[in-house]
C-alpha cells in the first residue's frame, strides 16, 4: 500500500499491528533513450510490487539521486549525500535503491543504524542483489547502465526508436576520470555498452526475479 493513499490516523494504526515500511531511492538522470526517470520508476514498481502481498506501506520513492557525473546532460539532477537520511517512526525499514550511484547513503544507513540501534534498516540494490543479477548474466552479459537491462515497458517512451545494434561496452576505469562534459562526449548517447533492448519476456524474468528477492527481504527484516 502506498503511504499516499493513508493518512496519519492509518498510519498509526497500522503501526499497532507492524513496524515495518519500504523507501524506494531512485535518481532523475540521463538512460540514453529511456526515461529520465528509470531509476525512480524501477525502484518505487518493485517496492509497490514486493510489499504489497506483505501489507506494508510503501513511501513515495526519492526521486533524485547523486549523480554528478551526468550534469552535463540535460535533465540530469543530483543531490549531496546529507540531504538522504532522516529518522521515520518505523522499526523496520528497507530501503529499495535502484540507483548505482546512491551507494554512499548505504553506508550513512549504516552509520545511522549504529546510532539508532533500536531500528534495523535494510539497503537493498534490487537490480545487482544476487538472485536478479544471475538473471540478468543468464540473458546477457554485457549489460549496462541504459542499456537492455533497464528497458523496461514501463521505462520506454512513446514513438522512440532504439537502435537494434549491440554497443561495446565502455572503459568504465576510464571514463571514471572523465568529468561530466568529457563523459557526455565519450558515451554520444549515453548508454555505456549492450544491446538497448531484449525481448519482455526475458525481461519479466529478471523482474519477477527481482520482486520475489526484495519481497523476501522485506519478510525478513
Amino acid at each position: 500500500m502506498r503511504i499516499s493513499d493513508l493518512n496519519w490516523m492509518m498510519v498509526e494504526e497500522y503501526l499497532k499491528r507492524d513496524n515495518r515500511c519500504v523507501l524506494p531511492l531512485g535518481s532523475t538522470e540521463q538512460h540514453a533513450y529511456l526515461s529520465l526517470s528509470v531509476d525512480s520508476i524501477l525502484a518505487e514498481r518493485i517496492a509497490l510490487e514486493a510489499a504489497e502481498p506483505l501489507g506494508v506501506p510503501v513511501f513515495p520513492v526519492v526521486a533524485y539521486g547523486i549523480t554528478p557525473y551526468f550534469r552535463a546532460f540535460p535533465g540530469s539532477i543530483t543531490l549531496r549525500v546529507d540531504t538522504y537520511l532522516a529518522e521515520q517512526g518505523f522499526r523496520g525499514i528497507l530501503i529499495v535503491n535502484g540507483h548505482g550511484g546512491n551507494a554512499p547513503a548505504q553506508s550513512l544507513a549504516g552509520e545511522w543504524m549504529s546510532d539508532h540501534p533500536e531500528i534495523r534498516v535494510k539497503f537493498h540494490n534490487w537490480w545487482n542483489a544476487p538472485k536478479t543479477w544471475a538473471q540478468i548474466l543468464a540473458i546477457d552479459s554485457v549489460a549496462s547502465h541504459a542499456s537492455w537491462m533497464e528497458n523496461f515497458p514501463w521505462t520506454r517512451l512513446a514513438n522512440v526508436i532504439m537502435p537494434d545494434q549491440q554497443k561495446p561496452m565502455s572503459d568504465l576505469e576510464y571514463l571514471r576520470q572523465l568529468n561530466s562534459r568529457s563523459l557526455r562526449d565519450y558515451l554520444k548517447d549515453g548508454n555505456y555498452g549492450g544491446y538497448y533492448q531484449r525481448q519482455d519476456e526475458e525481461m519479466m524474468k529478471i523482474w519477477r526475479a527481482g520482486v520475489a528477492e526484495t519481497r523476501e527481504l522485506l519478510e525478513h527484516i
